[in-house]
């Protein structure tokens, strides 16, 4: 996680929680004037479209306030959907023995992507079996992981 992300984590966590939901992650997607700010919340009960709407109406009471991007943007929220989002190791300790797709920041030899089950997490390393071969990647240099839904 960027120290930018890390920064509109720590802001909005405490919103976010206050309205009895937890922030699973954000990703700030720049595009020029057609930049987003996507936040995913997630609760026991699941997530509605309302309850989006609240969480929407008081993170913007907070950006308006902190003004941290200084672009144009559009805000986004989100619940995790079928193909989870993964920002931290308790989200992949979760899904340990389910499949995930992953992207990196910095290529592992000559490879960026690798879809495979989940065998383990420890100390911010995951590992991912790919064709019978277990690939051991660091977190920190996870660009992208998400759960790949298993319709079985």
């Amino acid at each position: 996680m960027s120290k930018f992300d890390e920064k509109l984590t720590e802001m909005l966590t405490p919103p976010v929680e206050a309205l009895g939901f937890e922030l699973i992650g954000i990703e700030f997607v720049r595009a020029g004037k057609h930049s987003t700010l996507r936040l995913y919340i997630d609760s026991p009960n699941g997530i509605t479209v309302d309850d989006c709407a609240d969480v929407s109406h008081q993170v913007s009471a907070v950006l308006d306030v902190e003004d941290p991007i200084s672009t144009e943007y559009n805000l986004e929220v989100s619940s995790p959907g079928m193909d989870r989002p993964l920002f931290k190791e308790q989200h992949y300790l979760d899904i340990v023995g389910q499949e995930a797709s992953v992207r990196l920041r910095v290529p592992m030899g000559n490879r960026r992507n690798f879809k495979g089950e989940v065998v383990s997490v420890e100390n911010g390393v995951v590992k991912l079996k790919v064709d019978g071969e277990v690939f051991e990647l660091v977190i920190g240099n996870i660009e992208k992981g998400n759960l790949v839904p298993n319709f079985k």
